[in-house]
């Protein structure tokens, strides 16, 4: 009887070290993972503020063309540099959004990177 319940014992805490060591093994890499999403959606931050300055940069190159054409009398090219200018500015407010969800993204990660930590 004795030996039994002490290999029971035995086993009950072999089973609890195992399942201890598998927690701490999932819990690192899930610590790994929150990681490398807060590095990705850094960079696509990074990107997208790159890109808001070049859309900015291409609207204000467009407005000077713009001003160019409408005043020699280049109403075909003016109408062109408008479709631009509008298309830069879907652009810029497209980036926005990105940026906007990478930064929610960011408190995210950085939220579930705190809790796993914590564990």
């Amino acid at each position: 009887m004795r030996r039994r319940i002490v290999s029971l014992l035995c086993f009950a805490v072999v089973g609890s070290v195992f399942a201890l060591g598998k927690d701490t093994v999932t819990n690192r890499r899930d610590i790994r993972s929150d990681r490398r999403d807060l590095r990705h959606d850094r960079v696509d931050r990074r990107s997208d503020r790159r890109d808001i300055r070049s859309d900015r940069r291409d609207i204000a190159k467009d407005r000077r063309e713009l001003r160019k054409d409408v005043r020699n009398g280049n109403h075909k090219a003016a109408r062109r540099e408008r479709r631009d200018i509008r298309s830069d500015r879907r652009d810029i407010r497209s980036d926005r959004r990105d940026l906007r969800n990478d930064r929610k993204d960011i408190r995210s990660d950085r939220r579930d990177l705190r809790a796993d930590r914590r564990k």
